[in-house]
């Protein structure tokens, strides 16, 4: 049986129930991934690696079936073939031997051409297609400008995102020729994963969120929109999801990138959301990932109320971050189970939650 629900919502079809997936939905929360990273202890090989990237994206497939598989991978995969280098250690992250300070660096960038540098994207596609066989909607992800450019720049991860800002404020000229070539290289990486087989696309922006409204508007919003304009320009039923972390007080700025789904994060509540975006964009999320640390009472209880809030159509199921490392794998299930037992209906939500919960039949307001 066929599974495009994941898709029809993005493109703002009705449908029978809302889809589900999650972010980080493959990795060190399942035990088989834990069992494989011992084997394979160097992340760039388990993502760039296609036999292995293939397995560990359908690990959850396999174990619950979500309507969304998303390729394993990291949104620095592409740097590499502009010429920034770096490497993912254990615990801590990315790091850069070089990152990138001067005029010089930005000036010496390379055109992205992914089949000569990424060619194990198309293969791990290609191939996630034909195993999924149309039982989900295969998403693809790439990191947004400003992400990007912050990890190359500051070197690292960050927590105040100093260097970057500094060199926002003091040489913007500079900083924003860097954006724009990112724009151009993500663009041109998003067409490729979609010729591949990617039938969503989502953007992380993931620290955007660190900027204000007006710097959000001056070095994250126009590169977003330069991306977004290249894409639709030839692929242009293809859906695009944004994604950044902390965002609820630049939920109205994300809906004017061009994408077609807003993923919302659990700091503002999902009903207030779609206020504040409007009917014309759809939403994702956002329930807070530690939910899932909690009973599963709750975990059905945040379920049916985010789907409840967020109405019956253009809204897909997930959570507001990635999936946390120590979240008992049953609670991952039950999570899924209980959002595909919800069934839309002209005036309510109805689920048929597992029998030590009783049934419910909520209101539910249209959008």
């Amino acid at each position: 049986m066929k599974n495009t629900r994941l898709l029809q919502a993005a493109r703002g079809e009705v449908l029978d129930r809302p889809p589900v997936w999650m972010m980080r939905q493959a990795g060190r929360y399942m035990k088989v991934y834990r069992e494989l990273r011992q084997k394979y202890p160097a992340f760039r090989e388990r993502s760039e690696n296609p036999d292995l990237a293939v397995e560990i994206s359908l690990q959850p497939f396999h174990a619950f079936k979500p309507d969304g598989v998303i390729m394993f991978s990291d949104i620095l995969t592409p740097l590499p073939g502009m010429g920034i280098s770096f490497d993912i250690i254990e615990s801590k992250g990315p790091i850069f031997e070089q990152p990138i300070r001067s005029q010089a660096q930005i000036d010496a960038l390379t055109l992205l051409d992914p089949e000569a540098s990424l060619p194990f994207v198309r293969q791990v596609l290609k191939t996630l297609s034909r195993e999924v066989n149309g039982e989900a909607t295969i998403l693809g992800f790439v990191g947004a400008p400003w992400t990007l450019a912050a990890y190359a720049i500051e070197g690292k991860s960050s927590k105040d995102y100093a260097l970057i800002k500094s060199m926002a404020f003091l040489q913007p000229a500079m900083l924003h020729q860097f954006l724009g070539k990112l724009a151009d290289a993500i663009a041109v990486y998003v067409r490729y994963q979609i010729d591949a087989g990617a039938q969503v696309v989502q953007l992380f922006d993931s620290w955007a969120g660190q900027l204000s409204p007006e710097d959000f508007r001056t070095f994250a919003l126009p590169y977003q929109q330069q991306i977004v304009r290249q894409v639709k320009a030839t692929h242009p039923d293809t859906p695009l999801i944004l994604y950044i972390n902390g965002s609820a007080g630049i939920l109205e700025l994300m809906s004017q990138s061009g994408v077609d789904i807003v993923s919302v994060d659990w700091t503002v509540d999902m009903a207030v959301a779609r206020q504040r975006l409007g009917a014309n964009i759809g939403v994702q999320g956002n329930i807070d990932p530690c939910v899932l640390l909690g009973s599963k009472e709750l975990i059905s209880d945040r379920v049916v109320e985010t789907v409840r809030k967020a109405g019956t159509q253009g809204h897909i199921l997930n959570l507001g971050h990635g999936v946390l490392q120590n979240t008992p794998e049953e609670n991952v299930a039950h999570f899924f189970e209980t959002a595909k037992q919800i069934r839309y209906s002209a005036a309510e939500i109805e689920t048929e939650l597992p029998s030590n919960l009783q049934s419910a039949h909520l209101a539910l307001g249209t959008r």
